[in-house]
C-alpha cells in the first residue's frame, strides 16, 4: 500500500515565500525524512495565486475566518486596505488542485497565516491579534475533504500518516 502523502506549505521546508521574504522552516525530523521519500507536496498558495515575495502583510477582516470568505461574507485585505481576497481564493483552488494531482489526503500549514493558519489567524486589525480561526485554504481543503494540521501539530499528523 502506497504511503500516504502530505500537502506541506512551502515556507514549512525552507523556501522564503512568505509575506516577508522569509521561510519558516520545520527542523523535525519527520519533515526530513518525508521530503527524502517524496511524500510531500510543497505550495504556497499565496505565490501561486500571484502575490510577490515579499508582500504586504494581510489579514481577514473584523475577526472573521476563512469559511466566511468562502460564504462571500468577509474580505482578506492589506494593511493598505487593498482588497486581496480574489487572490486568495485563486490560491485556495490551486491548493485543493495540487493535493488532488498529488494524491495527498493530509495538509501541513503555517499557522497564523490568512491562507493557511489551521487553529489561529489575526483578526484583521493588523494589530497582531489572534483569535481562533483558519484561512482561506485551510477552509477549502477541509471542504474537499483534506485533513489539515497545524505546524505546531508534526506528532499529530505522523500518527495519521502512518
Amino acid at each position: 500500500m502506497p504511503r500516504a502523502r502530505i500537502l506541506i506549505s512551502a515556507c514549512l521546508i525552507g523556501e522564503p515565500v512568505r509575506y516577508d521574504g522569509r521561510a519558516r522552516t520545520l527542523a523535525q525530523s519527520i519533515i526530513a525524512e518525508w521530503q527524502a521519500a517524496g511524500r510531500l507536496v510543497p505550495i504556497c498558495p499565496e505565490l501561486v495565486a500571484g502575490l510577490g515575495v515579499p508582500r504586504p502583510a494581510a489579514e481577514i477582516s473584523n475577526h472573521q475566518t476563512g469559511s466566511d470568505v468562502l460564504a462571500g461574507a468577509a474580505r482578506v485585505v492589506t494593511e493598505g486596505g487593498i482588497d486581496v481576497t480574489e487572490l486568495y481564493m485563486v490560491g485556495a483552488a490551486a491548493a485543493v488542485a495540487a493535493a488532488r494531482a498529488g494524491g495527498c489526503g493530509f495538509a501541513l500549514l503555517a499557522d497564523g497565516s490568512p491562507s493557511c493558519g489551521s487553529s489561529f489567524i489575526y483578526d484583521g486589525s493588523f494589530g497582531r491579534h489572534r483569535h481562533l480561526g483558519i484561512g482561506v485554504t485551510t477552509a477549502l481543503l477541509r471542504a474537499n475533504g483534506i485533513r489539515v494540521f497545524a505546524d505546531s501539530d508534526v506528532d499529530a499528523l505522523a500518527a495519521a500518516v502512518k
